[in-house]
């Protein structure tokens, strides 16, 4: 029985979402070895220069984020509706869109470069070795850029276990290189930079054997389907949709810091501090979106919109029971957070001043996380896109009336206000979407 045919269970919706929590946990502990292997060599250059390379790296990476999410709601429909041979052909088209995205940002590192610095300026000795860190990093651009598709692909037929297995090769193996490469041979910056090389590369393999059921059939090189101009023009209105709309949500996240830079540097870093819970609910809330994403994409293969609407009910309560919780959380553990993330007495207090806001984000933040991850599996990525564009018109007049009056309290509201707009601009769309699934439209 394939993966779109069993039956809707709460087991099924963990089974997808608990491999992706276990991998985003890496994510973090990854960042903490790089910072800790260069901490070790007594400078404080190699430090900033590793941090500022790679947040401009994963920027401009992160730009090829839309094809993770699109793979997935056009494979799901894909396997939702038996079409095997299209599931197929789908991994070709996301694998050449990554490494010909990857071999497009290696021809403009130079330009990446520049604009980084530009972007996030540094001493002349931490720029000196970001630049050596990305010169060397940039080469395995391909291959970090195309495993977003390959997830992408493996998260639409549920197997996320592979996602996991995937994320625990690379990020397992970049730490024992970063600690070989830094602290046993010395070379330092350049280390931490061939170890993440290394790993992406070797990553790639895993990924494509992973997929090497794909590979035996001979669909995935059927060049006609793969290059089929509808298909490709259908793919290519997803992902350009989906881009805008993630453009939108980082101009948001971007302006909340450069507005929290103007109450001076306590405020500023405490916003930093708090950020950090903001990504801990991403992490969390991530696995049950994107098991909406896949039972969704199944459903709307299968052009059933009861199925759309159980698929969203079902990944909603186990997202909303993850919400209460780290709200709970939030309040009774974020102090002791704070002071782990910080010794400075001013950053904690101002920090804490503003806990209040981080309970409740995760309680807003759940019907927008929830409502991408099922738009997202049904492709209605024009509905995300324009409602992006709404949310982000709300949250610049919220801005304008807020600070004011409230300060950092008020952009804080702010945020919590752009969360909110966009849970409810999606969930006003939703009926849209059931009723194309039923009429076999969407």
């Amino acid at each position: 029985m394939s993966e779109a045919a069993k039956p809707l269970t709460h087991g099924r919706v963990l089974k997808i979402a608990i491999p992706i929590l276990l991998a985003n946990v890496t994510v973090p502990i990854l960042g903490a070895v790089d910072t800790g292997v260069v901490g070790q060599l007594g400078q404080a250059a190699p430090i900033g220069a590793v941090g500022v390379g790679a947040v401009i790296l994963s920027a401009v990476y992160w730009i090829f984020g839309f094809l993770r999410m699109g793979t997935t709601g056009l494979t799901a429909q894909a396997a939702g509706q038996g079409n095997r041979a299209e599931v197929a052909a789908l991994l070709t088209r996301a694998l050449a869109i990554g490494l010909t995205g990857g071999v497009l940002l290696i021809l403009c590192q130079p330009l990446i470069i520049h604009a980084g610095f530009l972007a996030a300026p540094a001493s002349p000795e931490v720029e000196a070795l970001a630049e050596t860190y990305m010169r060397i990093r940039i080469w395995s651009a391909p291959a970090a850029v195309a495993i977003y598709g390959i997830t992408g692909w493996l998260i639409a037929q549920e197997r996320t276990r592979a996602v996991l297995g995937l994320q625990l090769w690379m990020n397992g193996l970049n730490v024992v290189l970063d600690l070989w490469f830094v602290l046993g041979l010395g070379w330092g910056v350049a280390g931490v930079a061939t170890a993440t090389f290394i790993a992406e590369w070797t990553g790639l393999a895993v990924g494509l054997w992973l997929c090497r059921a794909a590979f035996r059939v001979p669909d995935w090189r059927d060049w006609t389907r793969v290059f089929d101009a509808e298909k490709l023009k259908r793919m290519g209105l997803v992902n350009t949709d989906i881009l805008i709309r993630s453009l939108l949500l980082q101009a948001i996240l971007v302006s909340f810091l450069l507005l929290g830079a103007r109450f001076g540097d306590v405020t500023l870093a405490a916003n930093q501090v708090l950020l950090q819970f903001l990504h801990i609910t991403g992490y969390a809330m991530d696995g049950f979106a994107f098991a909406a994403e896949a039972l969704v994409g199944h459903a709307v293969g299968r052009r059933s919109a009861d199925l759309v609407r159980r698929s969203s009910i079902m990944a909603a309560i186990w997202g909303g029971a993850t919400a209460l919780l780290m709200a709970l959380a939030f309040l009774l553990l974020g102090p002791a957070i704070i002071d782990m993330m910080t010794t400075a007495p001013a950053v904690r207090a101002e920090a804490r001043a503003y806990l209040p806001w981080m309970a409740a984000a995760p309680l807003l933040g759940l019907l927008p996380f929830m409502l991408d991850g099922i738009f997202i599996g049904a492709t209605r990525s024009a509905d995300m896109r324009n409602m992006m564009a709404v949310s982000a018109a709300i949250y610049a007049a919220a801005v304008i009336l807020l600070i004011g009056p409230m300060g950092n309290h008020g952009l804080w509201l702010a945020l919590l206000i752009s969360f909110a707009a966009r849970g409810i601009t999606l969930a006003l769309r939703y009926p849209a979407l059931e009723r194309a699934v039923a009429a076999g439209t969407s």
